[in-house]
Formats: structure tokens, sequence, C-alpha cells
């Protein structure tokens, strides 16, 4: 048994040697400081800072007074840091003849976002769903349609959606814009979800028919908790595509249920009294912010479902 031990000692060591006489395996590691790298993450920090600076410029705008606005320098730090220009922003800037701000118009989004998001991704995920997996009668003429009317330009289509929410006594109201939202959104939105749901095992899908699972029992219980990243894609697809949407807002609303950009727009482009610019930059970061948020919280998923329902069909 010492025997053994000693000669597996000395194989051991023997390896260890000629691993130390042949040298280090695998790719030679790069330098830190490489010209590649440098240009990479030189260009990544210019690009970054181009970006960033208007927002800077936003931002302190948005905190300071107008005498400190007036000297002219738009890049240097609020000497005193005042909220005031957010609070008029939020709740006090005058719109015409309403002076509530931009609190009326962030609501109406809220009303107007979460139902057209809810119901065109519903609606949307079963039609993926059904084009990817059950081949029924008519489904690629179907799937073309959808494909031609995602890329329809929404200004060919305005004047004929103003008759018809007319004529459906619905035209000027937040159930109209919901109507428009949930159906503009559905081409791409189905798109999406037919390309993801079709690069799914399709094993998964057989398995459970021969079980004897029905097109509901297969799409809420096998589909649906592998779609989490491409649930992800579409909420913020439609959430940013709403809430920044200016024309559908303007068009097929009233003032008193005009959305946060429309408001933003007429405080901005407001000619009464002075031009307070610390308002209209707090008012446009407000605008953005739900966007940017909802980017922020769910980006990581956003990016696999994109990878993963984008490329594949």
């Amino acid at each position: 048994m010492v025997a053994f031990n000693s000669v597996t000692e000395e194989a051991a060591l023997q390896a260890q040697t000629n691993r130390v006489v042949a040298g280090p395996r695998g790719a030679k590691p790069r330098r830190a400081l490489s010209g590649r790298n440098i240009m990479i993450y030189g260009t990544l920090i210019v690009v970054a800072l181009y970006y960033l600076l208007p927002l800077y410029v936003m931002v302190m705008t948005s905190l300071k007074g107008m005498p400190e606005i007036r000297l002219g320098n738009i890049f240097a730090p609020p000497v005193e840091i005042t909220f005031e220009p957010w609070a008029k922003a939020w709740a006090s800037a005058c719109t015409g003849l309403n002076c509530d701000g931009l609190s009326r118009g962030f609501w109406n989004s809220v009303r107007i976002t979460v139902p057209s998001t809810i119901v065109s991704i519903a609606i949307a995920s079963v039609n993926g769903y059904a084009l990817a997996n059950w081949r029924f009668k008519g489904a690629e003429l179907f799937f073309t349609i959808l494909i031609v009317g995602a890329f329809i330009p929404y200004q060919v289509m305005i004047y004929p959606i103003v008759i018809v929410l007319r004529e459906m006594g619905i035209y000027g109201t937040l159930t109209g814009l919901i109507l428009v939202h949930t159906i503009f959104g559905m081409p791409i939105l189905t798109l999406l979800f037919r390309n993801y749901f079709a690069g799914l095992p399709e094993e998964l899908f057989k398995a459970a028919r021969v079980d004897g699972a029905g097109f509901w029992t297969i799409y809420f219980k096998i589909m649906l908790p592998m779609s989490l990243p491409i649930f992800v894609v579409a909420m913020i697809l439609q959430v940013t595509g709403i809430w920044n949407d200016f024309l559908f807002g303007v068009v097929f609303t009233r003032p008193e249920y005009y959305p946060m950009t429309v408001q933003l727009n007429n405080i901005v482009n407001s000619v009464q009294g002075v031009k307070e610019y610390n308002v209209n930059m707090a008012a446009t970061i407000l605008t953005g912010a739900v966007p940017l948020f909802v980017y922020f919280v769910s980006g990581r998923l956003f990016v696999r479902g994109i990878a993963a329902g984008a490329v594949k069909g």
C-alpha cells in the first residue's frame, strides 16, 4: 500500500513538472489597455455622454430659479436648489384655460395605458399561440394581414378611424382612444408572440395533446409559465408606445381627456406670460419618468425576450 502511494505521488509530481515545462495552455490573456479596448470603451463613453448631457441639462435647469437661468450658463449646477418648478409643473402650470399642471394628464395616461396594454397583450398572446401551434384554415392569410397591418403608417388611418369612432359614439372619449391603441398594437405583438411560441420545444405541445390537453389548457399551463420574457417585451413596447403617444391623444380625445404628452406640449408651447424654462424641463422629466422606470426595472428580461422572439419563425 505504501509503495502504491509512492508511485501515485511520483506520477502526480511528474505530471505537474511536465505542465510547467510545457508552459501555460489556452488563449493568451489580453492586456487591459490594449488599443482595441481603448477604442471600444472610448466610443461607449463618448456615446453615453452624448445621450446623458441633455438629461443633465434638463435636471440642472429644473432645479434652478428663473433669475439664475437668465445668467445663461446652462451647464453650471444650481447655486440654490429649488423644487418649486417641479411642484408647479405637476399641479399649477397653465395649459390654456386650465391651470392644473400635468396631474390630470398623468391620470388620463394611466387610464389609457393600463387597459390598452392588458387587452392588447392578452389578445396578441392568444393569436401568436394559435398561429404557432394550431394550423387552422386560413392561418397564413391571417398572419400576412397582421404583418401588413404592422407597417401601415398611422397617419393614413386617422380619418377613417375618426369616422368609425364617431359612428360608434365613442369619438373624443377614453374608450375610443383605448380601442385605437389596442388595435394598432396588435400586429407587432402578435408577430413577437408567434415567433416566441414557435421557438419553444414542439415536443411539449405534442405531449400535452397526447395527454388530452386542449387549446386553453396548453396555453395557460404550459405556454404562459414559459413566456415571461416575451410578456415583458410586449409590456415595455406597449407602455412606452402608448405613454409617449401624442398624435392619437390629440386627435381622438377632448381637452379634459388629454394624456400627459399633450398636456406637456401645451405647457411648453404656451405663449402666455414669461417662458419658464425650469418648469418646462421639470414637466418633460415628469412625463418621461414612467417609461424610464419600466425600462430600468425590467431591462434584462426585455433583452432576453427580444433575443428569443425576434429572430425565430
